[in-house]
């Protein structure tokens, strides 16, 4: 949109979702998995996905559309493929596998192949798989052309049809810094001691766009929002002088999501790249700091003033001022998104069932399209008069008792017994063996299952007969687990359809939708709930199965409940207050149902917090104050409970190192960590703070959300070294996550294979200690 002074101020975003409305990819992907879909027919989903989505966007009004947003499985794992980025331990496949399948390969693992690493993707609920690079990684465009080759036909498909698309790639920088080193690669190496080289392919491949006629392309370096080292800092100035020197290519637009960019934003200014991306939404900006930033003013700045996160309607009168307020400082403006739109669903439109007061206040992708647009409209016309009188936010019916409680909570009730009385009731009352064998919760949804919970939906079971077939499926499980000859049993949560959603459908203050996907990795999506009031059980809600279960055997059976934080982190939550008042709520909530397990007679209760690291600032500013309450809403939900119950939780996806205080300070008794593939950084972590860490630890001795069985050697091996790491009396042994996503041909393998490792390692301990003839 241009003013009469010819000052443009455009519209445009930072990223779409990429798996269709109603979840097209994910059913592409797993027909052609489970090898009842061929190669072509994925290949044209994916086309039709990629080009339904700039035509829409294109079609809305939107003056830059994103391209290369489409993705099969992750899009890090695409960057990384289309530069070349192939580890020397999947050479043997390269020549082997048809492309896809080569993809698919690292992303899923085969025999003998570990996939590449799960990594959460800084603090979203999105994994990627991380890239690997070693002195000797042959950067190049050739080595998986067909992801270069769609990059540059798709752009050509769009010219054609009159479509500008802006080419979307992660920076070279954030490409290295979210890599691992290679397991050959030398003490002391860093993926981005390779940039110079990376960075040649990338002029290739900006040479290619440029001959294309690509008028623009998007480089994202969210690794800029972290902290970041003197020498990253210095590698950002370096990469960008370098491609903002090259002698054919198109405009470059850098982009900051999820945070402040801090010191890298002067760095980008000072450079000629000619546009950036700002979140104005997670690290607002006044317009005298903007000022205050040499360079900036004469760039593109692309305002991410709309949520790219959230799920709740702009205040675009606000919204406006503030954009009003900037191109006062910086006149060459894009009103934008804070962050690629792939973290919320499709379409509000097509929920029907929402409530109305909530409904009305949600925008979901589709809806922030347009509002980007209105904004950028407004910027020239000016804003109807209904965007100043309408609440910028909505206050929904509060509940007296809820916030009564939350006000009378004592700190004596975010405390427990000391450990050391604690473990010994605990040990009396278990009697379990050395190096205990579990599970962290859920078995394979089957599809009978799948099957009885939707004809229960649509009234075709009543409540007894769904009731029944649950039943059915957790006598089995108890005996599967029985004959595998596990410690720690649980009931395999049948009835639930996900983690989250299961337990926010028991309670006050949640709404949910029928087609709100959002990916969390490849082809696994959840419905994040939408949490708009005051929050309470509306009654005992895992008691009905988990006592089932218990009655079925005479070993331990655990309760699992998810945690306030992580209820909290993979919610759609109110804006109205601030985030731990709503945690202690979630506290109180658990806390009932604890007790409730307690008096059924429940001897070991997991809590799962897997998204205490989700949460976590990105910047070290603030991460004290968020863990105090993060860790004190934990502490309320399970202060209650005796000293025989063994607590215990789950933390995934994080690095101890950066939690390893609120580790100890949750004083669960027994906490098992994501470690998949790369056991060695938790052993680590745990060698060094091992002398502040005195509960139990279950390291995970292999990756649950992989294909790959593992044999009972490489078990055993890994076992053996978490015992170096972890007191032999406080180690455990189980998978690193649930089982929910395998099938049970792989399952009953790997837990067989699990625990014979952890008898052998029994048997060692044994004969350590028998006397010497």
């Amino acid at each position: 949109m241009t003013r009469a002074d010819g000052i443009e101020y455009g519209s445009s975003i930072l990223g779409y979702p990429r798996i269709g409305a109603r979840r097209e990819l994910k059913f592409a992907l797993e027909d052609y998995w489970h090898g009842s879909g061929d190669r072509g027919k994925l290949l044209a989903a994916g086309r039709e996905l990629a080009e339904s989505t700039w035509r829409e966007l294109a079609a809305t009004g939107l003056e830059q559309v994103p391209g290369n947003t489409f993705s099969f499985y992750d899009h890090v794992l695409d960057n990384a493929l289309m530069f070349g980025m192939v580890p020397r331990r999947f050479e043997p496949l390269h020549a082997e596998l048809d492309p896809i399948d080569f993809y698919f390969a690292m992303a899923r693992g085969k025999p003998d192949f570990p996939p590449l690493e799960l990594i959460k993707y800084f603090d979203t609920n999105y994994y990627y798989r991380q890239p690997e690079v070693g002195p000797d990684t042959e950067f190049s465009l050739g080595r998986a052309g067909w992801l270069s080759e769609n990059l540059l036909d798709e752009h050509a498909r769009a010219a054609e049809a009159g479509i500008e698309l802006r080419p979307i790639m992660l920076g070279p920088v954030s490409l290295l810094l979210m890599s691992k080193p290679a397991a050959d690669a030398p003490d002391g190496f860093r993926p981005l001691d390779r940039l110079d080289d990376l960075l040649e392919v990338y002029i290739e491949l900006f040479e290619k766009l440029a001959k294309q006629n690509t008028k623009c392309v998007q480089l994202d370096e969210p690794a800029f929002t972290s902290d970041r080292t003197d020498a990253d800092l210095a590698a950002l100035a370096r990469a960008y002088d370098r491609l903002g020197g090259a002698g054919l290519r198109p405009r470059i637009l850098v982009t900051g999501e999820y945070g402040d960019l801090g010191p890298a934003l002067p760095i980008l200014a000072a450079t000629k790249i000619e546009a950036i991306g700002l979140d104005l939404v997670s690290a607002p900006m006044t317009p005298s700091m903007l000022m205050e930033i040499a360079g900036l003013r004469r760039k593109r700045l692309y305002a991410g003033v709309i949520d790219g996160r959230n799920v709740w309607k702009a205040a675009k009168g606000g919204k406006l001022d503030y954009l009003l307020q900037i191109k006062k400082v910086i006149p060459d403006l894009v009103v934008s998104t804070s962050c690629t739109l792939m973290h919320v669903p499709v379409d509000k439109l097509i929920e029907p069932d929402l409530p109305g007061d909530v409904a009305d206040r949600l925008s979901f992708a589709k809806q922030k399209v347009a509002e980007v647009i209105a904004l950028a409209k407004a910027i020239s016309e000016g804003a109807p008069e209904h965007w100043y009188t309408r609440p910028a936010t909505v206050h929904f019916k509060l509940k007296h008792e809820v916030r009564q409680r939350v006000a009378n909570i004592r700190p004596d009730q975010r405390e427990r017994a000391p450990y050391a009385e604690r473990r010994r009731a605990q040990a009396a009352v278990l009697g379990l063996p050395p190096v205990p064998t579990c599970t962290l919760g859920s078995f394979p949804q089957t599809a009978d299952i799948r099957r009885a919970r939707h004809y229960y939906g649509q009234g075709r079971l009543t409540w007894d007969e769904y009731a029944e077939r649950l039943r059915e499926e957790i006598r089995r499980v108890i005996e599967l687990q029985e004959d595998i000859g596990l410690d720690v049993l649980v009931h395999g949560e049948p009835e639930r359809n996900d983690m989250i959603q299961y337990f926010a459908e028991l309670m006050e203050g949640y709404a949910f939708t029928h087609m709100g996907w959002v990916q969390v990795y490849g082809s696994r999506y959840v419905r994040p709930p939408i949490l708009y009031g005051d929050v309470k059980r509306r009654g005992p809600m895992t008691i009905e199965w988990i006592t089932y279960a218990q009655s079925l055997t005479d070993k331990p059976v655990k309760g699992i409940l998810t945690g306030p934080v992580t209820m909290l982190a993979r919610s759609f939550v109110r804006q109205d207050q601030p985030l731990y008042e709503t945690a202690e709520q979630l506290a109180l909530a658990v806390r009932d149902e604890v007790a409730d397990l307690e008096r059924a007679g429940i001897k070991i209760i997991q809590v799962d917090e897997p998204s205490i690291r989700e949460l976590l600032p990105l910047r070290e500013r603030g991460r004290e104050g968020y863990l105090d309450w993060a860790v004190a809403a934990f502490k309320l939900a399970v202060g209650g409970a005796k000293p025989e119950t063994q607590i215990h939780t789950h933390l995934g996806y994080s690095s101890i190192a950066e939690v390893v205080e609120a580790f100890n300070a949750m004083d669960a008794d027994v906490t098992s960590i994501v470690a998949t593939r790369s056991i060695d950084w938790v052993l680590s972590e745990l060698t060094e703070h091992g002398t502040a860490i005195e509960r139990g630890v279950g390291p995970g001795v292999y990756e649950s959300r992989s294909a790959v069985i593992p044999d009972i050697d490489t078990i055993d091996d890994r076992l053996t070294r978490a015992a170096s790491a972890i007191p032999i009396d406080r180690l455990w042994a189980n998978p690193d996550g649930g089982l929910k996503t395998r099938h049970y041909w792989q399952l009953e393998p790997a837990l067989r294979n699990m625990v014979a490792a952890a008898r052998r390692l029994r048997r060692r301990m044994d004969a350590d200690k028998a006397p010497k003839a």
